[in-house]
């Protein structure tokens, strides 16, 4: 056993040594994004990914592979080889609360954290051919017929799907679930109408504010955001949980603590820089730049949160 154990931490070292020894990155670095393009994934992905292209003098390929909620682009971030070359950007909810929720072949325990980028809150948001103005509005017209309508999300199990069935339990309604692969289709056919509303955070709103195409009614958040200051918080009507989404940068299992830290320090430092805080701004996120322990201090609360109400917010059917 002391062998085994000897031996292990001897390759360990061994892959430490040569990443450190190699200079990394020495060549294009991928990083999976488990959803479209388009939602608020995919878009503080590529910000991040553009300022450690610069920092690091190379290449850094953002590769969407969406599909059943976020889970399969998780899968394939968890089998990829730990040298460096493969990250991970996603939400921290698709690694907490999708084990408690549906079958997948991955846990917390299959990355290394490096850093969450933002938070963001949700906001509901209909399509404005739906009969309401206001969040009150809209309670009363789904009472009216049970079932009758359709919410999408970003995928079975995700934090969109989560931020839908937390207001709709609080309000006491009934309506139809339809997963998407990604907020951005989500948005398509919520705009034609197929769809009644959605979830999604004020950076994937924001193309479509002010315009004729959809309508925000309530924000997630303990209080109005600074970035949509007309649109109310959905507790100015009725109790409801507040709910928010931690994006940031992962790795597989075992890859370099080296490599892990030097991504970490660089995101970091780029939270206190002028010109990246106004990025964040821009696309409406609370900026973060947490350090690898604190990150995993938030999955560590972040799957107790989402325990305690597993069965709530994703029961069977949805």
């Amino acid at each position: 056993m002391l062998k085994n154990l000897a031996r292990a931490f001897f390759a360990a070292c061994l892959l430490c040594n040569t990443a450190a020894d190699a200079g990394w990155p020495d060549r294009p670095v991928t990083v999976i994004v488990p959803y479209a393009p388009g939602g608020i994934t995919d878009i503080l992905a590529r910000l991040t990914v553009e300022h450690l292209q610069r920092t690091f003098k190379q290449s850094f390929i953002i590769q969407n592979e969406s599909g059943a909620g976020g889970i399969i682009g998780a899968a394939n971030a968890a089998r990829a080889k730990p040298d460096g070359y493969t990250l991970f950007f996603a939400p921290i909810a698709l690694l907490t609360l999708s084990p408690l929720t549906t079958k997948v072949t991955f846990a917390t325990s299959d990355f290394e954290p490096i850093s969450i980028v933002a938070s963001s809150p949700f906001v509901v948001t209909v399509s404005t051919d739906f009969p309401a103005n206001s969040i009150s509005e809209f309670i009363a017209e789904v009472k009216k017929k049970p079932g009758g309508y359709t919410y999408a999300s970003a995928g079975l199990g995700s934090a969109t799907h989560v931020a839908s069935l937390l207001f709709l339990k609080s309000a006491g309604l009934d309506m139809v679930h339809a997963p998407y692969r990604g907020v951005g289709p989500a948005f398509t056919d919520l705009i034609a109408g197929q769809v009644q509303m959605l979830s999604a955070s004020p950076v994937e709103l924001k193309p479509f504010v002010g315009s004729d195409k959809v309508r925000p009614l309530a924000i997630s958040s303990k209080q109005r955001s600074k970035y949509l200051p007309d649109v109310p918080a959905i507790i100015e009507t009725l109790p409801s949980p507040f709910v928010a989404t931690y994006n940031g940068l992962m790795a597989p299992r075992h890859t370099p603590k080296e490599i892990i830290d030097m991504i970490s320090a660089e995101i970091v430092a780029a939270e206190k820089t002028p010109e990246f805080l106004e990025r964040l701004s821009t696309v409406g996120v609370e900026p973060m730049g947490t350090t690898p322990q604190e990150m995993a201090e938030e999955i560590v609360a972040d799957t107790q949160r989402w325990r305690a109400v597993a069965n709530d917010v994703a029961p069977k059917g949805q």
